[in-house]
């Protein structure tokens, strides 16, 4: 397949710029992938659409305040870095513009000196690995002088920086949020759990690669950056249960359902584990484990809406997303949701 098969046209004004008051009042578009059906509903009203012994599998990542304005320790020139991936010993990979100011050994200061960086190696892409120095811990230093990095088709300001996490993020490491997850309430899932479906928390840190455009014309060439993943006994426990007694494992978000499939055995069952994915989607895959998905609506010729063509069928999204786009619904992150079952 080409990646232009991917391409869609969308309005720039459809491209939602902040997230709505309420969380679960964003709409939701329902795609049944055996028919090619697309029905429209509410985003809180999901939950007439999960059965009882189904699972939510959802992403517990926690956005961290990735992005570090600074400047070059002997010329004081602006420099921009964005975490990307922990390497331990307080090295991590990072993306910084502009880059020609970054060859292995510069040094850079940032927040008055309460962190200092160097490079100490180039890598593929251009990114760079760099050694933090500081006092104290890293996290609330973080916590401090960073910025939650938002997506680059965002262009206002965010007043609230919660809202561009979800109400059940813990595990402080990505760099993006998993969006699908972002239009549930504590309320939305209490009722959810009350009506005897299971939630599976997993963990998959989120790295700017998803932003990443795919420059490559055919979509097998494309190599997938690497994220990291993990799922305890507990999940895994819960999903092989729902598993064996016939419900449906429904992924929230591309995040839960790439973890989900890079774990699952033929049989679709799961065991505990942790480690790196770079598993990538497209038409053609064969599922092992998830039966539903509930994800946002993703940029043209991305992985994602590779991903999603892949488990709704190819013809069938393309339309969804005609229809989303005629129907004036809200796109990317702070946008509506779909649930393909």
């Amino acid at each position: 397949m080409k990646v232009r098969d991917f391409y869609y046209e969308l309005p720039e004004e459809l491209i939602a710029q902040e997230p709505l008051k309420d969380r679960s009042s964003s709409r939701l578009l329902l795609l049944n992938r055996k028919t090619g059906e697309v029905t429209h509903e509410i985003f809180k009203n999901i939950i007439n659409y999960l059965n009882e012994n189904d699972c939510l599998v959802i992403n517990d990542t926690r956005v961290i305040p990735a992005r570090l304005l600074g400047k070059k320790e002997n010329t004081g020139g602006k420099i921009e870095f964005v975490l990307l991936k922990s390497l331990g010993n307080n090295m991590w990979e990072v993306i910084l513009k502009p880059g020609r100011r970054a060859r292995i050994g510069s040094r850079f200061v940032f927040g008055d000196g309460l962190l200092k960086a160097e490079v100490i190696d180039i890598i593929e892409d251009g990114n760079r690995i760099v050694k933090f120095e500081y006092e104290g811990i890293f996290e609330q230093i973080l916590d401090k002088i960073g910025i939650i990095p938002l997506p680059p088709y965002i262009t206002k300001q965010l007043n609230d920086a919660e809202r561009y996490q979800t109400v059940y993020s813990e595990k402080k490491g990505s760099a993006a949020a998993p969006t699908a997850g972002l239009h549930f309430t504590k309320e939305l899932l209490e009722e959810i759990r009350s009506k005897g479906i299971s939630i599976a928390k997993i963990t998959l840190h989120i790295g700017l690669g998803t932003f990443r455009p795919v420059k490559v014309e055919n979509v097998e060439e494309h190599h997938m950056h690497s994220e990291y993943y993990s799922i305890n006994e507990e999940a895994s426990t819960t999903i092989n249960s729902v598993k064996k007694k016939g419900g449906r494992i429904i992924a929230v978000g591309t995040t839960s359902c790439r973890v989900l499939e890079t774990v699952g055995n033929e049989k679709g069952y799961i065991e505990p584990k942790e480690g790196y994915t770079d598993i990538f989607i497209y038409p053609g895959y064969k599922f092992k484990v998830i039966d539903g998905l509930i994800t946002n609506f993703h940029l043209p010729e991305s992985t994602l809406i590779m991903l999603v063509s892949a488990f709704a069928g190819y013809e069938n999204t393309m339309n969804a997303y005609k229809i989303a786009v005629k129907e004036k619904y809200r796109f990317f992150s702070f946008g509506d949701a779909m649930f393909i079952y």
